[in-house]
């Protein structure tokens, strides 16, 4: 029948083939199941391949494989698919129960290896995904330790169209197949499960059903809808099988992902690591490696991959902000509608992305990002949305002035004069500098780059500013001095009036003027007080809030490096929010930041009426604008170390987190100070800020610095060196 089967498949048929199961015929009982969730947003890898044609991004986890998206990259379709395995000796181990390390089995692709050892069993799983199909195909080689045979099962837990909780799941031959309305996934294994099962998680899944005597008895034929689980034993045993392939498909229809796994399957593993393996050494064959991390290249290359891998496949230059729910984002209702929102685009996110692969020679990359700022433009008004889904679909809808000053500074570094770009950059510019609410007007911001405070901020106003200084710069070059006088006018007068907004001189922090994280009413020297949300106890005075964010003045060329101003926040700053870890120095968000665990390591979620506090930890993407910082102070020593300081937050597949432990970790054996938390990784931003550090220090400046603001503001003597660094 094998033989049967494989020639049908080189003919291009399908076929399914008979597996004997026990006799059953009923569905699954204990419908819906439990409710579904996520899993932790600690992410250990992250592939994809380069193919458009693949539409399908796997994460991986200290259970196996975890999230996985498709048909894009704000639609996660499965929660997690691990091994179970049984030496025949207690209960079996699943992978989550055991120690698991990631690492990538070849460093210039996202070619990704876990490997676990358990009781009586070695196991290493080698993933990626086809070039050609929406496949994830893992590889797994089992090892017996003690000489007896092992048994072996797949657990798959399918969430289709980010929803879990609406999923039917079914036996078809020797495929475990799952559907909803929109979606459809398609499990088969090489050499075929010798037995399946489809329950509800939580009643009558296969781990619930083995893990109550060794055995999977209730092989049910089918389940659902509800929050369905697959199961299927693999034919190996660890002494004289050892390996087998699993390929998960997806289409829109259960035909369409079956024949998609099945071809998959078919090609082998060996040829489609191959070709998946050659398409990124051909990508990072066209860039280059900064002299900054010449010496040891991996977690540069992994950065770059992380980032092209953060795009979407049909919406070009939608790149997300994480492939990973944090949090209450991946469990609680109360806080976001549906689960996922790190899976969308910001434009502050998307600049930040831009800038880096621009540094890194991939333009391309960076032209489409803008183009999607552009597209997603919201009408009439022309304001940036807080951001989206990867099909422009706004999400969240606060108005943040910096993410529509963004395609503006976007714009500036790739010199784009074209007409459709400049009318669309109008538009911006004109709601930025008319914007009104609740008798406010421009620069004050709905939401500063936090994203939950209004009011005036230093970083806002920074990027405002530099926006409209790099739009009159282009306006300048397409003959339209009267356009681009009237935004440097606006821009002057902003930057003549920061201080005035955001400096106080009455604060408790410091004797001498120092900047404030925001002022709600533009008099920093007035004790005004405001709740700093994420489950604080109570309003605190706006003059007691810091935040080392308003180093975008410097970055953006808005102030000078040797500011007195700066100078005195910058030990303000380091006095109330820098802590040193064995990885290096990092920097809380601001003062009292709540957005991260609680105490004891559990995770964050909004618990109000009675807050049960929770504690934002260091963020290492600050520690790379504190780099760029430096080298404008002429300090590049220091700018290395914060470059060193971020790679030693990497995990062991070298994927950048967004925060870091603090010396209030909950665990020392397991969370260690500077050792990632379980916040969003890898974040795009964070390899952003990598990328761009090691090309700032070979350049000796921050290279997305944008040089028209640079010459007008913060070093206007030297203007001819300006122009030529431009």
């Amino acid at each position: 029948m094998r033989q049967l089967a494989s020639a049908l498949l080189a003919l291009g048929l399908s076929v399914t083939v008979a597996v004997p199961v026990a006799a059953c015929t009923a569905s699954a009982p204990g419908a819906p199941g439990v409710d579904a969730v996520f899993t932790p947003a600690d992410k250990q890898g992250f592939g994809t391949a380069r193919s458009a044609r693949s539409p399908v991004w796997f994460t991986l986890g200290g259970s196996g494989m975890t999230e996985v998206f498709y048909p894009d990259l704000s639609t996660p379709a499965v929660r997690e698919l691990q091994l179970i395995i049984s030496d025949g000796t207690g209960t079996p181990q699943r992978l989550q129960d055991v120690d698991v390390r990631t690492e990538q089995s070849d460093e210039r692709s996202l070619t990704l290896r876990q490997s676990a050892t358990g009781r009586g069993w070695s196991a290493s799983l080698t993933y990626v995904t086809d070039p050609q199909r929406a496949t994830v195909v893992t590889k797994v080689d089992l090892r017996s330790l003690t000489g007896r045979p092992l048994r072996a099962f797949a657990s798959y837990d399918p969430s289709l169209t980010r929803e879990g909780g609406d999923d039917t799941a079914a036996t078809v031959g020797d495929a475990l197949v799952a559907s909803d309305v929109s979606a459809a996934s398609a499990l088969v294994a090489e050499p075929a499960f010798t037995a399946t099962a489809n329950g509800y998680l939580g009643s009558s899944d296969g781990w619930t059903d083995l893990a109550a005597d060794g055995t999977l008895d209730g092989h049910y034929p089918r389940a659902g809808p509800g929050n369905v689980a697959q199961t299927g034993q693999l034919p190996i045993d660890g002494l004289a099988r050892q390996q087998a392939t699993l390929a998960l498909g997806f289409g829109a229809h259960r035909d369409d992902a079956l024949a998609t796994a099945r071809a998959t399957l078919h090609q082998g593993f060996g040829a489609t690591a191959q070709s998946y393996a050659d398409a990124w050494h051909s990508y990072l064959d066209g860039l280059h490696i900064p002299v900054a991390v010449r010496g040891d290249p991996r977690l540069y290359t992994t950065s770059l991959m992380v980032l092209a891998a953060s795009e979407d496949k049909h919406h070009p230059g939608a790149f997300i902000a994480s492939p990973s729910m944090p949090w209450a984002f991946g469990f609680d209702r109360r806080v976001v509608p549906e689960f996922g929102p790190y899976t969308l685009v910001w434009p502050r996110d998307l600049y930040q992305v831009a800038s880096a692969m621009l540094a890194a020679g991939d333009r391309a990359a960076a032209d489409r990002a803008l183009d999607y700022m552009l597209g997603v433009q919201q009408r009439p008004d022309g304001h940036l949305p807080q951001n989206t889904r990867v099909d422009g679909t706004p999400f969240w809808t606060s108005v943040q002035l910096d993410e529509t000053a963004a395609p503006m500074l976007l714009a500036g570094l790739l010199g784009r004069t074209d007409k459709s770009t400049l009318d669309r950059l109008r538009r911006a510019a004109e709601f930025l500098v008319n914007f009104r609410k609740d008798g406010n007007s421009a620069p004050w911001s709905e939401q500063e780059r936090w994203e939950n405070q209004s009011g005036y901020s230093p970083a806002t106003i920074a990027s405002a500013v530099g926006g409209l200084v790099c739009l009159a710069d282009l306006l300048t070059r397409v003959g339209d001095p009267v356009g681009a006088q009237r935004y440097l006018e606006i821009a002057d007068r902003w930057q003549s009036s920061v201080d005035k907004w955001t400096v106080t001189s009455t604060g408790p922090l410091s004797d001498r003027p120092y900047y404030l994280r925001v002022t709600r009413d533009g008099q920093p020297d007035r004790a005004t007080t405001y709740d700093l949300g994420d489950n604080n106890p109570g309003p605190i005075d706006q003059r007691a809030v810091v935040d080392p964010s308003f180093l975008e003045l410097v970055r953006l060329g808005v102030k000078p490096a040797a500011d007195p101003i700066v100078r005195n926040t910058l030990a303000v700053i380091d006095k109330q929010l820098a802590t040193t870890t064995a990885a290096g120095q990092f920097w809380h968000r601001f003062t009292s930041d709540g957005y991260g665990e609680r105490a004891d390591g559990g995770p964050w979620d909004i618990n109000q009426p009675t807050p049960n506090r929770t504690y934002g930890r260091l963020w290492p993407l600050l520690t790379g604008e504190r780099g760029e910082y430096d080298l404008l102070a002429g300090d590049t020593p220091s700018a290395t170390q914060a470059l060193n300081a971020l790679a030693a937050t990497a995990g062991s597949a070298g994927l950048l987190p967004e925060q870091v432990w603090d010396d209030r970790a909950p665990a020392p054996d397991r969370a260690r100070p500077g050792a990632a938390t379980t916040s969003a990784t890898p974040l795009a931003w964070t390899h952003a800020q990598y990328i761009r550090l090691a090309w700032s220090i070979d350049a000796g400046y921050p290279v997305a610095q944008p040089m028209p603001v640079t010459c007008r503001y913060s070093n206007p003597r030297q203007a001819d060196i300006c122009r030529q660094a431009r």
